[in-house]
């Protein structure tokens, strides 16, 4: 299989925004996000990423077709949810690049291709003089009922690359799941590492 990964910002960045939005969608729907996304929501949601001369898609595709993706922003131009829980950690949101999220269809994974989203976005982080790198992880009990069988969560994955959570960081952000009537508050761990 032979998957090119690509750096879009720009005009570029902004083309792919439907296909990131249909491919958070599919992802996300899955544990432990659980999220029962429409594409009206995704399309106000991925406007920060017009809006933010520091944003960064790495695409990753199957020819013409985006399989996977990671996006990144400086942390002062996402989601006000987000960057409290860092300044509550007496964190500068101007010293944070914020790698929003990593999908990537089951297909593709176990190809490294995980490890490449974090280069490249690590990388943009210090050519825009960030010195930490941040993302947010969602937390779900063990004993959730839709916790399948065998899951293995991306802690070992994440601590490997350097990345720790960040003691008390955490934020606040709601959605429906797939198996509710309506949105409600879920935590996501913030983790961290200098660049």
């Amino acid at each position: 299989m032979s998957i090119a990964l690509r750096t879009l910002t720009g005009a570029s960045l902004l083309a792919a925004l439907d296909d990131l939005a249909a491919l958070r969608i599919e992802v996300f729907r899955a544990f432990p996000y659980l999220y029962d996304g429409n594409l009206t929501y995704e399309r106000s949601y991925l406007a920060s990423y017009a809006e933010s001369a520091g944003a960064l898609l790495v695409g990753a595709f199957d020819g013409g077709r985006l399989v996977g993706a990671a996006t990144g922003t400086p942390m002062e131009d996402h989601a006000d949810d987000f960057a409290a829980p860092l300044t509550d950690a007496e964190l500068a949101a101007d010293a944070v690049y914020y790698c929003a999220e990593s999908v990537l269809l089951p297909d593709y994974r176990g190809q490294g291709i995980g490890h490449r989203f974090f280069d490249l976005r690590e990388a943009h982080a210090r050519d825009l003089g960030r010195r930490v790198s941040a993302f947010c992880a969602v937390i779900r009990p063990e004993t959730h009922p839709l916790r399948p069988t065998g899951y293995r969560p991306l802690d070992g994955f994440w601590r490997a690359r350097g990345y720790a959570p960040v003691p008390g960081a955490v934020a606040r952000f709601r959605w429906k799941d797939v198996d509710a009537t309506t949105e409600t508050e879920k935590h996501l761990q913030f983790w961290m590492r200098d660049l």
